[in-house]
């Protein structure tokens, strides 16, 4: 089974759940960019709740191409995200095994949203050993048949779908389990038994 997704900014667990089901991964690079969903945004846990971490773009009410689309420096996001991140995961346990190297790619300041998303995406496949053949889409194709099965806009911030599976894992705060958060969440969390929790999480959807 082939995936068909838009490529998100760090992505959340059910984004690497069903990754971990497919054969091979399937970006859209054909689309327009859509505000206010997972292409720039994410959620993480922190001492005040979930909070979304947004990426600010250049010309983003415009019908741009989403691999063309040009990440805003002019605000400081970057260092906003990043205390934030400290902030949250600081004392979790995995945090030192896994900063240096998300936050180094940061520090390469990327010029084009779809690039910093695909540096991110690579990185966190590596750590949780997720190898699986990626494809771009070459053209925009309203619908898809089997074998793609197609996930394009099934993950959004302000909903969740109704297949959400996840089981509880420990987090640094809050007495109630926050589900489908950021990658960042899980991995700084279980470490290496993020990916063993994906598998076995994906196996019961």
């Amino acid at each position: 089974m082939q995936l068909l997704i838009e490529l998100q900014y760090n992505p959340n667990l059910l984004f690497f759940q069903k990754a971990f089901q497919a054969d091979e991964l399937l970006f859209e690079a054909q689309e327009h960019y859509q505000k206010q969903s997972y292409r720039n945004r994410c959620h993480i846990l922190t001492p005040q709740g979930v909070q979304p971490l947004s990426i600010p773009v250049v010309k983003g009410n415009r019908k741009t191409l989403i691999t063309q689309l040009e990440i805003d420096y002019s605000q400081r996001w970057r260092d906003n995200h990043w205390r934030t991140i400290q902030s949250a995961y600081g004392n979790a346990p995995f945090f030192e095994y896994y900063s240096d190297y998300i936050k180094d790619i940061y520090d390469r300041e990327p010029a084009k949203l779809w690039d910093l998303n695909m540096d991110l995406f690579k990185l966190f496949a590596k750590f949780l050993k997720l190898n699986k053949p990626i494809h771009l889409t070459q053209t925009y194709v309203e619908t898809y048949e089997e074998p793609v099965l197609d996930w394009r806009g099934k993950l959004h911030p302000k909903k969740e779908p109704d297949i959400l599976r996840l089981p509880p894992y420990r987090q640094v705060f809050g007495k109630q389990f926050a589900s489908n958060l950021s990658i960042l969440d899980l991995l700084f969390n279980l470490g290496p038994e993020a990916s063993i929790y994906l598998q076995n999480s994906a196996a019961f959807c």
